[in-house]
């Protein structure tokens, strides 16, 4: 870590569990050992119980995902926190806390990370004008795939544009919280009954095709699949297990044997670096980043069909061998691209840009 004694702040839209919450607690918990960090949200709850507890946490309760009246109080309370801070780096993380923050914060002292631009490029057009219009009151745009990258210049943002690959904490051999302590216990007694445990880490929104791995499960049924992330109930078979929303959820990939995760659209998915670096291997949808992560030997990315999901699983447990190779392959390829000391050293090559 170059950039030291500094003020830091990170700033997005929302405090519940996800990739984009993963990164900022990630870098702040890094970066806290040697600058004054803090992280601004719409609350202090679920993500940051992972932040450590030099990380000052600040609450904009009006902040919410859609656009809306209260969003003119939320850019009061930004103005305020720039003034009150001075931060030395601003950086901002999704989309409406991206536009907010490049309306307020200078220019010079900005990042601004776009956690999977296929979720506007696809998703939401109507707000790629705010995007080209907002371009250029940052320092830097940073996507987290090529994949990202590519597509943000083709979209006629290029200027300062780049990307840092998302990484994690090896946490692979952790104590578990006393919550997923018991979780576990429970998820490994389902070995008794399958044959095998294949976990998925995602919110149950549309975007993530809960859907999909609901009729993976109905045609794998000697297989036990377990939905951490879920806020509603499903209709289900009765080899799925559905766990709700579980802090340092990551921690039950000890008890798996696969992850998967279906999607629509994604980034640089966190909850499959996760996996990697417990030595899982992965089969996910073909989206986004995923083919930069996922070579064929360590898992695959497949297009979004039930089948397609299928056939992979089994390709990796057709033999003892062949599965451990997966494994070996998973852990390799964490090591070598995704670790947490990469993604820092990603960022602060550009915070240093900043100070200079």
């Amino acid at each position: 870590m170059q950039v030291k004694g500094k003020k830091i702040l990170h700033a997005i839209t929302l405090s519940s569990v996800g990739g984009a919450q993963s990164v900022v607690v990630n870098l702040a918990n890094f970066q806290c050992e040697d600058n004054e960090v803090y992280v601004l949200s719409s609350s202090s709850c679920e993500a940051w119980k992972a932040l450590d507890k030099r990380v000052h946490v600040l609450v904009v309760k009006e902040l919410q995902k859609n656009i809306g009246a209260k969003d003119i109080v939320v850019i009061l309370k930004l103005i305020y926190w720039k003034h009150k801070l001075r931060p030395d780096i601003i950086h901002l993380h999704s989309s409406k806390m991206g536009m907010f923050g490049r309306l307020v914060f200078p220019t010079k002292k900005t990042i601004y990370t776009v956690h999977g631009f296929d979720s506007m490029r696809i998703a939401n057009r109507k707000l790629l004008f705010i995007e080209r219009m907002l371009k250029n009151s940052c320092r830097y745009v940073v996507g987290v795939s090529r994949y990202d990258e590519i597509n943000l210049k083709q979209e006629g943002i290029k200027k300062n544009v780049t990307y840092v690959y998302n990484g994690v904490k090896d946490a692979s051999n952790d104590k578990p919280s006393k919550q997923n302590e018991t979780l576990l216990q429970q998820l490994f007694a389902l070995k008794d009954k399958y044959k095998k445990v294949i976990i998925s880490i995602a919110r149950d929104d549309a975007p993530k095709k809960i859907g999909l791995f609901l009729a993976i499960a109905k045609r794998m049924q000697d297989y036990a699949f377990v939905w951490v992330g879920n806020s509603n109930d499903h209709l289900k078979t009765d080899n799925v297990l559905l766990l709700g929303q579980i802090p340092m959820g990551y921690q039950l990939l000890k008890a798996s044997d696969i992850f998967i995760l279906c999607s629509n659209y994604e980034g640089l998915p966190m909850s499959i670096i996760e996996a990697l670096s417990f030595g899982k291997p992965v089969v996910s949808s073909k989206v986004g980043g995923v083919t930069e992560i996922l070579d064929g030997e360590n898992g695959f990315a497949v297009d979004n069909q039930e089948e397609n999901f299928e056939q992979a699983i089994n390709k990796i447990f057709s033999s003892k061998e062949k599965y451990m190779s997966f494994s070996n392959n998973a852990r390799k390829t964490y090591e070598e691209k995704f670790t947490l000391n990469i993604m820092v050293d990603g960022y602060d090559r550009l915070y240093s840009q900043i100070i200079k």
